[in-house]
């Protein structure tokens, strides 16, 4: 399985993200879905919709016809702290997913963050008990699982199949699958469903921007090195061996995944709260890749950049890395409308208080970040 590929600064990133969420990096993971019933059992097929075909080419389900099925929940924790609700979904064949639902004790319908870290992430991270504690902090659920082709989604697939070589059906049913999650969110009466927000890494940031431009309800995002500008993506990022990077070079691959490339969509976001960190030496997104995203991003945006995943891991520490997300997300905050003026004034601040801490960390709102790189 592609899950063993060689370990590069990604997966320090991740490392890194997971330990400031108090908990221990994750390796190869249990898949959950063997202790639900009928879970992985579907015999070889490859993942497909239970209604009509599915549009992998479109960010709307309007051209697809998924079917939930009824929701079986496999496991609940009751902690002091918080709920967990192991539950499995369910509209193709051959493709259950594991969701978890984890809420604050003593709030009766809390705002919700939808968490998908990168390819190949697993979904350990949401049975930690130290996490689910930091992630409900403040009184927000936190809802966590996969995307396609990664963890216990990754089965009866041929071994030459992974997440970039089926990059147009990776992201393209991931970003129908966030938008089929908070239907069946919508049905459980026990969230606040008009505070969605949603925090991506790597290709789980690449899968937010595009559900964000797909589904209105996501009104906050905070992304860490999305995938993106696939041309240049697919020539330069260390995630791709060598020996296939041909094959996604070519123009009939690049023209399947044009309509994906979140440079295209990420502008569009003007909407919503949008925060883009990116750290340099992450040589899974390259620089030039980087760039781009910066200069695309809607100038409404909060973009930070950090020299290394060191500096990263230093400035992000204890509470600090999901603040900005929760912060955006209170009820004050999201019935504020979003002004240049505004961001100007934090951004100043943030940039003195940057300044004070480290010289070679970057905090600032768009347009001092793209005049910059100019």
């Amino acid at each position: 399985m592609r899950q063993g590929c060689k370990r590069s600064r990604h997966g320090e990133l991740l490392a890194f993200l997971f330990f400031l969420l108090s908990v221990t990096p994750i390796g190869r993971a249990q898949q959950l879905g063997s202790n639900l019933a009928g879970s992985n059992q579907s015999g070889s097929v490859a993942a497909r919709p239970i209604g009509n075909l599915e549009d992998w080419s479109s960010l709307s389900l309007a051209n697809s016809e998924l079917i939930p099925e009824q929701p079986l929940l496999g496991e609940k924790d009751d902690n002091p702290q918080f709920t967990r609700e192991l539950l499995q979904l369910k509209w193709r064949q051959g493709d259950p997913i594991d969701l978890y639902v984890i809420r604050p004790k003593n709030v009766a319908k809390p705002a919700a963050v939808l968490y998908l870290y990168s390819y190949p992430s697993e979904t350990d991270v949401f049975r930690s008990d130290a996490y689910c504690a930091k992630v409900t902090k403040d009184g927000f659920a936190a809802i966590g699982f996969v995307s396609a082709l990664t963890g216990h989604r990754y089965t009866n697939r041929p071994m030459k199949q992974w997440f970039v070589s089926e990059l147009q059906e990776a992201l393209g049913s991931s970003v129908h699958d966030v938008q089929m999650i908070l239907n069946y969110l919508a049905t459980r009466n026990d969230l606040d469903m008009s505070r969605i927000g949603m925090f991506g890494v790597g290709s789980g940031g690449t899968i937010a921007i595009l559900a964000a431009a797909a589904d209105s309800r996501i009104k906050t995002i905070d992304v860490i090195d999305p995938w993106g500008d696939w041309p240049q993506w697919m020539a330069k990022s260390s995630l791709i061996p060598e020996v296939e990077r041909p094959n996604y070079l070519k123009p009939e691959f690049l023209k399947k995944v044009a309509a994906l490339d979140p440079v295209q969509w990420l502008p569009q976001l003007t909407s919503q709260h949008v925060r883009l960190q990116q750290v340099l030496d992450d040589s899974v997104t390259p620089k030039v890749a980087q760039q781009r995203m910066r200069a695309v991003a809607p100038r409404t945006a909060r973009t930070v950049t950090f020299p290394t995943t060191r500096q990263f891991s230093e400035a992000e520490s204890g509470d600090r890395l999901l603040r900005w997300l929760k912060d955006q997300m209170q009820p004050t905050s999201a019935s504020r409308p979003v002004t240049q003026n505004s961001l100007n004034s934090r951004a100043d601040k943030q940039a003195i208080e940057s300044n004070r801490v480290d010289s070679d960390h970057v905090d600032s709102n768009h347009h001092d970040e793209k005049s910059g790189n100019d």
